[in-house]
């Protein structure tokens, strides 16, 4: 079984800061990417970050400059912190990954559960 719980999602005022983590709990496999999406009612689910294995980042245009993924591989756990938040960063932010299962060819989307982010003007 895997689970993935995102946390550190929260109210904060435009220019603020926030920090999202996701673990990843379980054994028996290797991540092989993680990402961050976010989603506003109505609207499809965008990326906002990504991270292969190799250490590759992207971002959207959006949040260069001002989000950063990183990953502890210890932890199983990927962050995304967010700095100078603006109104338009409110969403709802959802942590995916991609995983192999020891001894299998293929690659298996999981997705958390998600965690609000509300910026004020």
């Amino acid at each position: 079984q895997v689970q993935l719980v995102e946390s550190g999602g929260g109210l904060v005022q435009a220019g603020g800061s926030l920090r999202l983590s996701c673990v990843v709990s379980g054994s028996g496999f290797s991540i092989r990417y993680m990402a961050w999406h976010r989603q506003v009612p109505g609207k499809q689910r965008d990326l906002v970050a990504d991270m292969f294995t190799g250490g590759t980042t992207n971002y959207a245009d959006s949040v260069k400059g001002r989000f950063t993924i990183s990953r502890d591989n210890a932890k199983n756990t990927v962050y995304l912190q967010m700095n100078s938040l603006k109104p338009e960063d409110t969403a709802v932010y959802y942590c995916h990954t991609k995983l192999r299962w020891t001894g299998d060819l293929y690659e298996y989307n999981y997705w958390g559960q998600g965690t609000q982010v509300t910026v004020s003007s």
